[in-house]
């Protein structure tokens, strides 16, 4: 296996928390919150402590810089499956506020697409897979794990950053599911009884919509 990093990385502090080499091809990639808003100098000193005991491949804060702290021919301890990262690029998104729906920035969001773009191109990854579960080659920390990470505001755009990465890559997009297409599939396969409640209210709650479609998509 060959293994190269990203050219997008400014700045490098190199983990002892990782395990040399990994031992399957990268084929997937894991997108974290960071639960906090940090530079990717302070997430470098943070993996870098003796008791942290947890890395990731990469870190983009808030301004879309981002860091280097596994090299990618190393599986970094990122998301409570060796399974997963042996096979993962993980990438530790910085928020911009702390708490609510763990907002990130539009420039870190950006920068964190340019990455998985970078990723999927040097690896050979063909299409970026979103199906809400970890049969998919776009993975999140709570498929693994009790966690909140990666948070209702990256929760809720994975499927989007897929679509952004195969448009980039020369894949078609998926075609583009309305609210209330996606209601008439939930209640198609049994999951809500009263779908009129749901063309009158879906708009009553932030991100509401988004996750209905989410929901249907996970059906098709």
């Amino acid at each position: 296996m060959t293994f190269s990093n990203s050219p997008l990385a400014i700045f490098r502090q190199i983990s002892p928390h990782r395990n040399s080499p990994r031992t399957q091809p990268i084929n997937k990639i894991t997108i974290h919150h960071a639960a906090g808003v940090i530079s990717i100098e302070s997430l470098g000193a943070h993996f870098a402590k003796p008791g942290t005991l947890a890395s990731s491949n990469y870190g983009v804060d808030s301004d879309g810089r981002v860091g280097l702290y596994v090299e990618e021919k190393d599986r970094a301890w990122t998301s409570s499956s060796a399974a997963n990262d042996n096979q993962a690029v993980t990438i530790e998104v910085s928020n911009s506020a702390v708490g609510g729906i763990w907002p990130v920035s539009d420039k870190a969001l950006a920068a964190t697409i340019d990455l998985c773009v970078d990723i999927c191109k040097r690896n050979g990854i063909d299409r970026l897979v979103y199906t809400g579960t970890s049969a998919g080659n776009l993975t999140q920390h709570d498929m693994f794990k009790a966690t909140l990470c990666p948070g209702p505001f990256l929760g809720a755009r994975f499927l989007y950053i897929a679509e952004e990465v195969n448009i980039r890559i020369g894949k078609a997009p998926t075609p583009a599911m309305t609210v209330e297409s996606a209601i008439e599939t939930l209640y198609s396969n049994g999951v809500i009884s009263t779908p009129a409640y749901w063309r009158q209210n879906y708009d009553k709650l932030q991100y509401l919509d988004q996750l209905i479609i989410n929901m249907a998509k996970r059906l098709n």
